[in-house]
């Protein structure tokens, strides 16, 4: 059941099996990137625009070679399942964001 407040988007390029998960109000944003009044805006285009349930978003993350989140909803509910350990996440303009790349075994 959606409602969590949590958009996904899956991409796949080539071989790769790319996750992009937001909180969905980042969406639309501009968040401050480094010292000289740079930005980025938060595209729907990449992190998508329709809510997804925490079955979807796990089901999505347990698959990912690639997954690109951001947001403190989307990266409590992937710590939470052992997709993001502790220190693994950065911030990106001040918001919670972490990259995650599946290494081959």
């Amino acid at each position: 059941m959606a409602g969590n407040g949590v958009v996904m988007r899956i991409h796949r390029v080539r071989s790769e099996f790319v996750v992009a998960a937001c909180d969905a109000e980042l969406v639309g944003r501009e968040l401050p990137v480094g010292d000289h009044g740079r930005t980025v805006t938060v595209s729907g285009h990449f992190y998508g625009e329709r809510e997804v349930s925490v079955e979807e978003l796990l089901w999505a993350l347990e698959r990912a070679t690639v997954a690109n989140l951001l947001g403190t909803r989307v990266l409590k509910i992937a710590a939470e399942h052992g997709h993001v350990g502790p220190g693994a996440t950065t911030t990106l303009g001040g918001v919670p964001h972490a990259e995650i790349v599946a290494m081959p075994g």
